[in-house]
């Protein structure tokens, strides 16, 4: 094996404490057949020297700029209000020639969470699609109007340069990001290991804070606890209108209010999670998981699968079932 990627996690002053340990942990989970890891993660500073994080620590980096140089992939994390491309857009002229040597030269470029403030301040992001906090979207477009912001998903691949949602989306970027490298039963491994879901349906709309509801209006609550007990059958909107005792207009508001999605939407969701479910746990036939999900045909389940998760359901449940028998045995060397 060649050596390990390497990436270079760059880290300001004010950074983001979690954006620092996510590549960290998920990078170093991700290993081969022989158990050898396939990523080197090093955190780098501004001339090496400390920065303060945002928790409220100092981060003692081992590596300057120069490791940017160097590296396969860079990474950004993300930093704390106070910082000052948060405020102006600037980013010091060191950092941003260090960012455009590394992605002229052709390495990967990611941030996470508000670390895209830094990547769009050193002008790499301009003309591009990419993704932050959304708490930070109006800001981020009012410095930065020539990127195509879309606040609503978890992270955005465009090219070469990634960018990932607020905080916790750094790691379905990570995992994407050894899933297009390594392919998906690795990469279900390390989340396995760091004990996260392999892959988030949905977008970071839904954790949105959104204005209360006047008092007059309920909640589709119950409608929603009622659909997830029928999934297997039509979904009539009329039906999930009438279950929260609302019109069909006013329910479709307070759903996309209360979840960030459209009614149509989240039952998809659903009957997704349904389906890789059953493929992971049960031995039903494709045409029994599509039924009992609510797609009704192989061909729907097939289609669905393909779009959300990257694979159609033969293949998901191949990869699931290969990465538990690679865990079963490394667990069963391990106690023999």
């Amino acid at each position: 094996m060649d050596r390990p990627h390497l990436i270079a996690v760059l880290a300001l002053d004010g950074v983001v404490a979690f954006d620092i340990g996510t590549p960290t942990q998920i990078f170093h989970s991700a290993r081969d057949d022989r158990d050898r890891r396939l990523y080197q993660v090093r955190i780098c500073t501004p001339g090496g020297a400390p920065v303060r994080s945002a928790a409220g620590f100092t981060v003692a980096a081992d590596h300057g700029l120069e490791l940017l140089s160097e590296a396969d992939t860079v990474l950004v994390a993300g930093v704390q209000d106070q910082a000052q491309v948060l405020i102006d857009g600037t980013v010091d002229e060191n950092v941003r020639n260090a960012l455009h040597a590394a992605a002229d030269r052709g390495a990967r470029m990611m941030s996470t969470c508000t670390g895209a403030f830094v990547l769009a301040g050193a002008g790499l992001l301009d003309g591009r699609r990419a993704t932050t906090h959304w708490a930070h979207a109006d800001d981020f477009r009012h410095l930065f109007p020539r990127v195509d912001l879309d606040p609503d998903v978890l992270f955005v691949d465009d090219g070469g340069i990634l960018t990932s949602a607020g905080v916790g989306a750094g790691i379905d970027l990570c995992l994407q990001v050894v899933r297009d490298d390594h392919g998906s039963e690795i990469a279900n491994m390390a989340a396995r290991r760091c004990v996260v879901p392999p892959w988030r349906p949905g977008g970071q709309s839904q954790y949105i804070v959104r204005p209360v509801p006047q008092v007059t209006d309920t909640s589709t609550a119950a409608a929603r606890a009622w659909a997830l007990e029928h999934l297997h059958e039509p979904l009539d909107l009329r039906v999930l209108a009438a279950h929260a005792r609302m019109s069909v207009r006013t329910f479709t508001r307070r759903f996309r209010e209360e979840t960030g999605l459209s009614p149509g939407k989240w039952i998809t969701q659903q009957r997704v999670e349904r389906a890789r479910h059953l493929l992971e746990t049960t031995e039903m036939v494709i045409d029994q998981v599509a039924r009992h999900s609510g797609f009704g045909t192989a061909a729907a389940l097939r289609q669905q699968m393909s779009a959300t998760v990257g694979v159609p359901p033969s293949a998901y449940r191949t990869t699931f079932r290969s990465a538990d028998a690679t865990r079963a045995h490394r667990v069963s060397a391990l106690v023999r």
